[in-house]
């Protein structure tokens, strides 16, 4: 047996009836199987494309994205998935837009879904809003299909917003799933969520929540370390919680970086800003409060100073499992010595995990292009075969 058919027998296996005609904005609101279905797809995709066959579902159509933060990995990638399945991408600059005349999210949603057959959106810099946004978006084209004004739903793809990160968190689950041999080697393996210092402030809470969220499902040893005064949003904590009970795995939370690293078998060292520092700074931009943006500003910044301990060293590399354990890093890193005068991680240990760096972003625009067909697509199984079947080239030789 192939390993595409191997794939797809899995694939089977799966109840997959929810994807379909769905949004993915958080992964926990998707079961096991689901989250199943999305690595199974993407690697099915990456299979057939490895091959040079192509993974064109759609002869035309659009996908609209709209980045509220800078991103340049997440940008590409739904790019690239968009047009691994046919779609062409078009970028919503909303200060070129209409949006700033006072135009309705409503109307917005739908003047740019007339052919559109996806949305793809980063809303990440203010807690409260980003996640909120995406909701309105999905109810207002929801809305305009069910008015007959749209010919089809377009499927919502987070791309990032305030509570979680799901395609850069799927695509680390699946590097680890490939790193260490299948979904059910997880089981039991410590990962160290860990804060790390940046000069820089205000870094999103997304990738730390959303990696807790995910990996506590499969049965992880998660820790979260932080020093005090940088903790998560609490209702993303309670559901790590609760997550490893259901699945039989761990959650802690450290106020000590050697601690976390100790017998780790993966690491995510990164910074990101207090919950609580996070939310004054919503109140602050709403209020137009400029002079109170500055002055928080200049507390986070000499609060991370405090911590400029909280480092990615070979010397804590070496408490991890066998000194062996994985590095991850959704990039990019504030790398000690190169990108920064001191930061995040050092750069032998940045070096030294660079090819597994890269690996593990690669997985991205495949984890996108799964969500967007898990939704598009009622029979998943059936249109892969029938891509494989047709055979044609992606590629001319």
């Amino acid at each position: 047996m192939s390993k595409f058919e191997e794939i797809l027998k899995e694939l089977g296996t799966l109840d997959l009836r929810g994807m379909y005609g769905q949004d993915f904005l958080l992964t926990w609101d998707k079961s096991m199987q689901e989250l199943g279905g999305v690595f199974a797809v993407a690697d099915a995709l990456r299979n057939l494309r490895e091959r040079n066959i192509s993974t064109r579902i759609f002869d035309s159509g659009l996908g609209v994205s709209l980045f509220r933060d800078n991103s340049t990995r997440t940008r590409f990638s739904f790019a690239s998935a968009c047009n691994l399945l046919g779609l062409e991408v078009q970028d919503l600059d909303e200060g070129k837009s209409q949006i700033a005349h006072g135009e309705t999210v409503r109307e917005t949603a739908n003047m740019i879904s007339f052919m559109a057959d996806v949305i793809g959106i980063r809303d990440d810099m203010y807690i409260g809003r980003g996640h909120a946004y995406m909701q309105e978006v999905s109810d207002a084209v929801a809305r305009g299909k069910a008015d007959g004004v749209l010919e089809q739903r377009p499927t919502l793809v987070n791309l990032q917003c305030d509570i979680d990160h799901p395609t850069q968190c799927m695509a680390d689950a699946l590097h680890l799933v490939h790193h260490f041999g299948g979904v059910d080697k997880l089981r039991g393996k410590r990962i160290a969520m860990t804060w790390a210092y940046s000069p820089s402030y205000g870094k999103p809470l997304s990738v730390p929540q959303g990696v807790v969220g995910l990996m506590t499902r499969f049965g992880m040893d998660v820790v979260l370390a932080h020093p005090e005064g940088y903790e998560i949003m609490p209702e993303v904590a309670e559901l790590a919680r609760r997550n490893a009970e259901q699945s039989g795995g761990r959650f802690s939370v450290v106020n000590d970086m050697d601690a976390a690293f100790e017998g780790a078998d993966i690491v995510y060292p990164k910074s990101w800003a207090p919950f609580a520092a996070m939310e004054k700074r919503t109140g602050l931009y709403g209020a137009g409060d400029s002079a109170g943006i500055a002055a928080l500003e200049q507390e986070l910044l000499a609060q991370n100073a405090r911590h400029t301990d909280w480092e990615c060293t070979e010397q804590r590399m070496a408490r991890t499992n066998g000194g062996r354990g994985l590095y991850l890093h959704c990039l990019p890193a504030d790398i000690s010595g190169v990108s920064c005068n001191q930061g995040e991680v050092a750069a032998s240990v940045f070096d030294r995990y660079r090819t597994p760096l890269y690996r593990e972003a690669s997985f991205k625009p495949y984890v996108i292009a799964a969500m967007i067909f898990l939704a598009q697509v009622e029979n998943p199984v059936e249109m892969l075969k029938s891509l494989e079947r047709e055979g044609k080239s992606r590629k001319k030789r």
